[in-house]
């Protein structure tokens, strides 16, 4: 719900808030610049206005709401309001309100959320809200009784106001938070057809690193049903970050699959792992990134036990970033559907079919060593070598 005539949305940051000057003003440029992409990618007309603290999209009252969800899918924006632009004169808001009340409020109790960030203005943030509140009862008073709750309202209007104009709202809509996306380095992640990787690979996209999405071909254990479900999901998350080209490298490691399941019963899973993440440095070597990210938990599967977790991450240099760790299942689910990358889990990951019947949870790496393919790290880099670059 908007004020009507609302042609503007405040874009509301966090953490950017935290850094100097210099790092925040780099921050806020780039969360200006994804905003802008996210707009001209859904071909919602708007001008973002790159201001101190709070970026504003200039709109028009038709595209104010989708506008207001574009910034909100922005990584960085914490949260956002569509607005109506007015006068910082308090006579001009008191009226703005009076008017936003006979077409919004019609029952229950109110409140005035008043805030003023220009200190020269001569009224406090205290007068503004009552001298609006009063604007507003006054409004509605020959429809119904209004009510006055400053701790529980119906409905809060909300008032702030800048140094040259003052915004009139009634909704904040939240956002993902974190930092603008592209302000960190970029990380290597690993997509399998499954929820929790794009999931894990959000999370990082929300601390500002751009993913680069690797997705194994597992031959015979995965096909051509695994691999759409990691294509869709990659899809899904490019439209979080129109500006940031995501194609996905596709890793051939099929014939790797075959031979653990040929030479290995107990640790087949870990050794598959391994050979992930070592495929993976390589690949961050040629892309330039930083880091590994993967959807594992403590304890979700025989292979993420915290022993087995701190034997496959041997099998690399590169740290591996793990924001799922301690998250439990039904919590990722709900938000691979907020997300919207959840799909029918009915399709099995080919993962599963590569596990044994007896499944390692305690593993040491010497013993893992023994059993495992003497060349499969030399596998890994030939895989990377061999990956081919494709558009979800």
């Amino acid at each position: 719900m908007h004020p009507p005539g609302a042609d503007t949305v405040l874009a509301r940051h966090g953490d950017v808030n935290t850094k100097s000057n210099t790092v925040k003003r780099y921050m806020e440029d780039r969360l200006a610049e994804n905003i802008e992409a996210l707009l001209a990618d859904r071909s919602i007309p708007g001008e973002v206005e790159r201001r101190w603290n709070r970026p504003l999209i200039h709109t028009d009252e038709e595209h104010v709401d989708a506008a207001t969800d574009a910034a909100t899918d922005a990584f960085g924006v914490v949260s956002a309001s569509p607005a109506l632009t007015v006068d910082t004169a308090m006579g001009e808001i008191c009226t703005a309100l009076a008017e936003t009340a006979r077409a919004c409020y019609d029952g229950g109790a109110f409140a005035v959320d008043a805030r003023r960030a220009d200190k020269s203005l001569p009224y406090t943030s205290e007068e503004l809200a009552r001298e609006g509140g009063t604007a507003i009862w006054e409004a509605v008073e020959d429809e119904f009784s209004p009510e006055v709750d400053l701790d529980n309202p119906d409905l809060t209007f909300g008032v702030e106001v800048r140094e040259d104009f003052a915004f009139i709202y009634l909704e904040t809509v939240p956002g993902p938070g974190g930092l603008p996306l592209g302000a960190q380095e970029p990380v290597i992640a690993l997509i399998s057809g499954g929820i929790d990787s794009p999931v894990a690979a959000y999370e990082l996209m929300k601390r500002g690193s751009p993913v680069v999405p690797v997705y194994v071909d597992l031959g015979a254990y995965g096909g051509i049903d695994h691999e759409a479900r990691a294509m869709e999901t990659v899809r899904t998350l490019s439209r979080y970050a129109p500006n940031f080209d995501m194609p996905v490298y596709k890793v051939p490691g099929g014939e790797t699959v075959d031979r653990l399941v040929e030479t290995m019963e107990q640790g087949r899973m870990l050794s598959l792992r391994r050979f992930f993440y070592r495929t993976a440095e390589h690949l961050a070597e040629r892309v330039d990134a930083h880091g590994i990210v993967t959807g594992e938990a403590v304890g979700q599967k025989s292979s993420q036990t915290l022993q087995n977790l701190g034997v496959t991450s041997r099998a690399t240099r590169l740290p591996i970033h793990r924001p799922l760790l301690t998250r439990d299942k039904p919590e990722i689910v709900a938000q691979a559907r907020e997300i919207d990358t959840y799909t029918q889990s009915t399709i099995n990951a080919g993962c599963n079919r590569v596990a044994p019947d007896r499944v390692e949870t305690n593993a040491r790496l010497e013993p893992l060593l023994e059993h495992e393919p003497d060349d499969l790290f030399e596998r890994a880099e030939d895989a990377a070598k061999r990956t081919e670059l494709v558009e979800p």
